[in-house]
């Protein structure tokens, strides 16, 4: 739903001068929030996005000034709600894949939209452009969303992490190639930080991620630091082609079920490697304990100079939970987005 002019998590608060956004997932004729101001669209969320990106994008250019832009689609999304011309040439799958991959083909003209839209406001060249998203692919859409890895979004395994990543800058990456550096969104903060020469003093330590810079003008085999993942109860730690696992980790249950895989040569993850490869499982598990432990010490705070976070972290609550949006039920209640919402 649209964020509140005075929702103290808002993109503003956390320093974008302009915002137009939602507080998670928004879909086909969306209502946004400009700066707590409600706004109704119609059309393909993607498209729109972009669209109003744009004029931002304009509006700088014009004046000469260098802007960073953010643009979170909302696509694909549950539920599933594409243009009919979107859906033309799926009409061979069932209901939700239809709209799956609809969403996708408007997603894909709208880069293209942004793509010309640089062009046309003469930056393109140096411009950075980068794509990816945040979750690996979705169960029970046909084709298969993974390309046959295991795991689906929500799980640690690869068919939930991997995910497709673009960047383009033509001023400074002059050849185009694919690369199987291992890579995750935690490098993107570190990268265009090293880009602007940004002084050391605005990361605060511990950092996960890497600056990517290097690797726009020379491919590398082997990262420097492992990337670490944590989702419902599950931890996940890379470091290159080595990976564990651990499954079902919490307050009730200390000790997780642990799997290791070597993903160069099993990159399905088929055949845990736990207790047959035992030196290097046991390496791979030290690593891990480690990041746990370094995790759950920036979550509470403690990496940080006050020694907590500040705004504290928010209860997760759902928005027809939630008194300052009763207001707007009424109006609301027969959008066919929120009608699951409504339903419970």
């Amino acid at each position: 739903v649209p964020i509140l002019a005075d929702d103290p998590y808002s993109p503003g608060v956390f320093g974008f001068d302009e915002w137009l956004s939602v507080t998670n997932f928004f879909d086909y004729d969306p209502i946004l929030s400009r700066k707590g101001e409600f706004e109704e669209f119609q059309g393909d969320s993607s498209e729109i996005v972009v669209a109003e990106a744009l004029k931002f994008i304009n509006k700088q250019a014009r004046a000469d000034q260098p802007s960073f832009t953010v643009i979170w689609y909302g696509t694909p999304h549950s539920p599933f709600k594409a243009a009919a011309e979107d859906v033309a040439a799926f009409q061979d799958l069932d209901k939700e894949s239809r709209n799956h991959y609809g969403e996708l083909v408007a997603m894909d003209r709208s880069l293209g939209s942004l793509r010309a839209g640089l062009k046309k406001a003469g930056i393109a060249e140096n411009t950075l452009l980068w794509f990816c998203s945040d979750n690996g692919g979705l169960p029970k859409i046909t084709p298969d969303t993974v390309g046959g890895l295991r795991g689906n979004k929500g799980t640690v395994y690869e068919g939930g992490l991997r995910v497709p990543c673009v960047i383009e800058w033509p001023a400074g990456i002059s050849k185009s190639r694919v690369t199987e550096f291992p890579a995750c969104t935690m490098d993107i903060f570190p990268t265009i930080a090293e880009l602007l020469d940004l002084p050391k003093n605005v990361f605060i330590e511990p950092v996960d991620g890497m600056s990517l810079t290097k690797l726009f003008e020379q491919d590398f085999s082997q990262r420097e630091k492992p990337i670490g993942f944590q989702c419902l109860g599950n931890s996940a730690l890379l470091d290159n082609n080595h990976k564990i696992i651990y499954l079902g980790r919490n307050k009730k249950q200390p000790q997780p079920v642990i799997e290791y895989y070597n993903l160069e040569e099993d990159p399905h993850e088929d055949h845990n490697l736990y207790s047959a490869d035992a030196k290097e499982s046991q390496v791979m598990k030290q690593k891990m304990d480690r990041w746990i432990e370094s995790v759950e010490k920036s979550i509470a705070g403690k990496d940080y100079p006050a020694g907590n976070v500040d705004p504290p972290t928010p209860e997760p609550r759902s928005w027809n939970e939630t008194e300052e949006y009763q207001p707007y039920f009424k109006d609301w209640k027969d959008r066919w987005e929120y009608q699951s919402r409504f339903k419970n």
